[in-house]
């Protein structure tokens, strides 16, 4: 799935930084980008714009009163520097929130949060592949493949069942989790979610695949017993 997407922002340097991490990410489209939201009202082609980022402070017009006014299709994301916002942003059904300045590694979070969000709305099915970033690249990893994903401080590792060495990517288990189906996966323990198909051995309460015992915490033992309840 491929998003249109527009942005809006009075600051040229955010403008440029937004329209940059739009073209390298493979699923949004840039069709407009506009100074103001003055400029966007003339010009904005509304009914083929999926996804908007959107600055709150501007002037004239600002963002929440312009995120009032556009077709109810259209997702919004808004990107200020100003945190007190963010209630304000949530009231008008935002996507997400996005505080200035911008790392691509948040951008990309909200994107896929965006692509998620149509998917459900456009396709019954569930997804079958997300990208996530690493070592400055763009990696699509199909679902079907993922055995597990162990977290560490600021980064996951994605283990794939065709794959000797793991994916690396920076952001949080909380984000990864939210990307998931959890029809197919879920979280064992505070440093692990775990593909269900692909759990085959359950040796003294540990999930094992290949050489890696994976524990499973007490916050997550009943769930997993129903899993397996299901199953058996």
């Amino acid at each position: 799935m491929v998003l249109n997407c527009a942005i809006i922002d009075d600051e040229p340097l955010a403008l440029s930084l937004l329209e940059s991490y739009v073209n390298k990410t493979p699923f949004l489209k840039l069709i407009g980008k506009y100074s103001s939201a003055m400029q966007a009202m003339k010009e904005l082609p509304i009914n083929e714009t999926d996804l908007l980022f959107l600055d709150i402070q501007m002037p004239e017009l600002n963002g929440l009163e312009f995120s009032q006014m556009i077709d109810p299709h259209t997702r919004i994301v808004f990107t200020t520097a100003f945190g007190q916002y963010a209630i304000d942003g949530y009231r008008v059904n935002a996507l997400d929130y996005l505080l200035k300045p911008i790392s691509y590694v948040d951008f990309l979070q909200a994107a896929n949060k965006a692509v998620q969000w149509f998917e459900l709305v456009h396709k019954p099915e569930e997804k079958e592949s997300i990208y996530v970033k690493s070592d400055y690249k763009l990696i699509q990893i199909e679902l079907k493949k993922i055995l597990y994903i162990e977290g560490l401080k600021d980064y996951i590792k994605i283990y794939l069942e065709d794959s000797v060495k793991p994916i690396l990517s920076l952001m949080s288990m909380k984000s990864m989790e939210e990307l998931l189906p959890s029809s197919h996966f879920m979280r064992v323990h505070r440093s692990f979610i775990v593909q269900k198909e692909k759990i085959r051995i359950i040796d003294r309460g540990r999930i094992v695949f290949d050489k890696t015992y994976i524990p499973i915490s007490d916050s997550y033992k009943q769930a997993f017993q129903l899993f397996l309840d299901e199953r058996s």
